[in-house]
């Protein structure tokens, strides 16, 4: 286990080639963290920024959003950054808003679009 504090990325399908070029922009910020993702997008961003400490979990609709959920209840994932794509209809919108829902109630911060990702990478 790392002594660095734990990140939290995902992104719907729609988002992760943005996820992928925020993780590259923001590779040195990043580097400061242990990334666990969802299974796609955790390898959009090792292929983006293979230096990164990225761990991928399951996809998010294959119980991904819960494992991550986990992690926060447990206090493991510190920042969740997820970037949401409000136009398409999800299947597992559950897990979504389960997941959601324990970042706010573990005050963790968490970003769902890229402006917000950036406020909070910029703090760290």
């Amino acid at each position: 286990m790392s002594d660095k504090p734990c990140i939290a990325l995902i992104a719907h399908d729609q988002k992760k080639t943005e996820m992928a070029e925020f993780a590259k922009l923001h590779e040195k910020a990043l580097s400061g963290f242990r990334i666990v993702a969802t299974g796609t997008t955790g390898g959009r961003v090792q292929e983006a920024c293979p230096s990164l400490d990225v761990t991928r979990l399951k996809s998010g609709p294959l119980g991904g959003d819960q494992q991550i959920g986990a992690l926060i209840a447990t206090g493991e994932v510190k920042m969740l950054i997820f970037f949401t794509d409000p136009l398409t209809p999800l299947p597992h919108d559950v897990d979504v808003k389960a997941l959601t829902r324990l970042a706010t109630v573990y005050d963790i911060p968490m970003a769902l679009n890229r402006a917000t990702a950036e406020k909070l990478i910029d703090f760290q």
